[in-house]
């Protein structure tokens, strides 16, 4: 089952929120996934594929796609990015670390561009900035649009903490390297569109650093 949400306070912002698994070391758990959409009327970037192409599908409409982005390679964060790519005729855009992952999920197909740090994507005038901040995955890259104070986070930041970092290819001290290095430098009223679940700020996540680094893994 999915839902779409349109973020009234903010047109050019668009959430799916879609139902599947995730699979890795042997371990499936059951998960709801935000795929953001982002542009405008005539054309958007979609962020972070997941379980349900026909629902992101009717959330873009006719508009066209410029790209499908993932943020990494965790298969339920990729497993219809090829579908929305060959729906639209749209590249998949993904860090090249995320390599190992991303054939877990997709042997015989391959990203078609690769995303590099410092990278900017554009789609109905928005711009996002591609800030490699791996840990939860080798290749995790955040996407940051200053113009609408957000900061696309897939699953290296959320609402009270970093990301999961207790499966393969992850790394507890290399993601609060990057929290603390690449996301909370970024001014403290940008709202933080995470993988899963709600929303937080970069203010609100700050003063909690500290903390994770005490709790570990």
């Amino acid at each position: 089952m999915s839902r779409r949400e349109v973020h009234s306070h903010e047109p050019a912002v668009q959430r799916v929120v879609t139902s599947g698994t995730f699979s890795l070391d042997g371990g499936v758990w059951e998960v709801s996934n935000n795929v953001w959409i982002v542009g405008d009327d005539v054309e958007v970037l979609v962020i972070d594929a997941a379980h349900d192409a026909d629902a992101i599908a009717a959330a873009v409409g006719d508009r066209r796609v410029v790209a499908v982005v993932c943020t990494h390679a965790h298969d339920d964060h990729v497993n219809q990015a090829p579908a929305l790519a060959d729906r639209y005729g749209a590249p998949i855009v993904l860090h090249p670390a995320e390599a190992p992952l991303w054939e877990m999920t997709w042997q015989e197909r391959t990203p078609d561009r690769a995303m590099a740090d410092g990278d900017v994507l554009r789609a109905g005038g928005v711009e996002l900035r591609a800030l490699h901040t791996p840990g939860h995955s080798p290749g995790s890259t955040c996407l940051y649009a200053p113009e609408l104070g957000t900061l696309f986070s897939g699953d290296t930041l959320f609402f009270g903490g970093p990301g999961a970092t207790g499966r393969s290819f992850s790394s507890f001290d290399t993601i609060i390297e990057s929290v603390r290095d690449r996301l909370l430098t970024l001014p403290p009223e940008v709202e933080v569109r995470t993988g899963h679940g709600e929303a937080t700020w970069i203010g609100a996540e700050a003063p909690h650093l500290l903390d994770w680094v005490a709790r570990g893994h």
